[in-house]
């Protein structure tokens, strides 16, 4: 089972750039949304057990409506796919309350968010934030080309228009992202939050630390990642709770594995990105190939993401 859900009517649907399907999300039966902090995201219920999670992009102050930003994925596992082709204006669907795995950081004295693609919808909502407390922070907005990007006019249109920076890929060289300038010029009470494309993340956070930004100032939020390439072994669980041992094949996820035990496992992204799948490890050592986990916490193995990593000793004992 899923965590609460709430009933919400598609309010409106539109397509920006290129296939960005934007939708609003209001209360089926009337009344306010739960408030929500920027960086929070909701599981979507898709149908057939499809779940998947996507930002809140809009102003966090507004509890009228969810503003969801989904593009349209060729190598979906089906969750982008579902969602352009069953919401229409009208639908009713579910979701969960919104959880922030993203948050904001209370002390920065400057935000740097840097969005990459569909990436900027969580950027988006921290700027309505940071804006509304007269913060100080800049937006910049990358993609790949200008036809490609959405919420471009929503942006323009924004109270803080005026700290939204955009630089495309066929561009100007002058107007592409120039981290060093933008890292450079931090002080030390500087944050930077990025979210996009992995590879992406991974060239603007090694840059980060290499002008010197500490690792503890550097936010980070993955909606995908590339499978690992690294070799499988066969391993098994042993369930402390249940006393039962489970065989993982090479080619299975432990949620599949257990799956086939009659052993449910609470899953979303399916990907190492989310953490809804995270459970302590009693004994053994993982094999961590998600991005949810730290680099410290993965040095600790007392945890896992049963959707994705895999054992690096002959067996696990799980707090299952």
């Amino acid at each position: 089972m899923f965590e609460e859900t709430l009933r919400v009517v598609v309010r409106r649907r539109e397509l920006q750039g290129q296939g960005v399907l934007v939708l609003d999300l209001a209360p089926a039966d009337g009344g306010e949304l739960p408030p929500f902090e920027a960086g929070a995201h909701v599981d979507l219920h898709l149908g057939e057990g499809l779940v998947r999670q996507y930002s809140l992009c809009g102003d966090p102050a507004d509890r009228q409506v969810y503003r969801l930003g989904i593009l349209r994925d060729p190598k979906s596992r089906g969750g982008s796919i579902a969602a352009h082709e069953r919401l229409t204006e009208g639908s009713v669907v579910e979701i969960g309350v919104p959880r922030n795995l993203f948050p904001l950081e209370a002390g920065a004295r400057h935000s740097i968010l840097v969005g990459g693609g569909i990436g900027v919808t969580p950027m988006i909502a921290m700027a309505h934030a940071l804006a509304a407390r007269a913060a100080d922070f800049a937006l910049h907005y990358c993609g790949r080309s200008q036809a490609s990007c959405a919420f471009l006019g929503e942006l323009a249109a924004a109270p803080f228009s005026a700290r939204v920076h955009t630089h495309f890929d066929d561009g100007a060289v002058e107007q592409r992202l120039n981290l060093v300038e933008v890292l450079t010029a931090a002080d030390a009470g500087t944050h930077l939050y990025v979210c996009g494309p992995s590879g992406f993340m991974d060239w603007v956070i090694a840059e980060a630390g290499r002008l010197g930004l500490p690792a503890g100032q550097i936010h980070k939020e993955y909606f995908q990642v590339e499978a690992p390439a690294a070799a499988s072994k066969a391993f098994d669980v042993a369930l402390k709770k249940s006393g039962k041992t489970v065989h993982v094949a090479e080619n299975q996820s432990i949620v599949e594995a257990l799956a086939g035990v009659g052993i449910k496992i609470k899953v979303s992204c399916e990907q190492g990105v989310c953490g809804t799948c995270l459970c302590n490890v009693l004994d053994g050592t993982p094999d961590h190939r998600d991005v949810f986990l730290t680099d410290e916490e993965k040095a600790d193995n007392d945890q896992i993401l049963l959707c994705c990593s895999r054992a690096l000793s002959d067996t696990l004992v799980l707090d299952l």
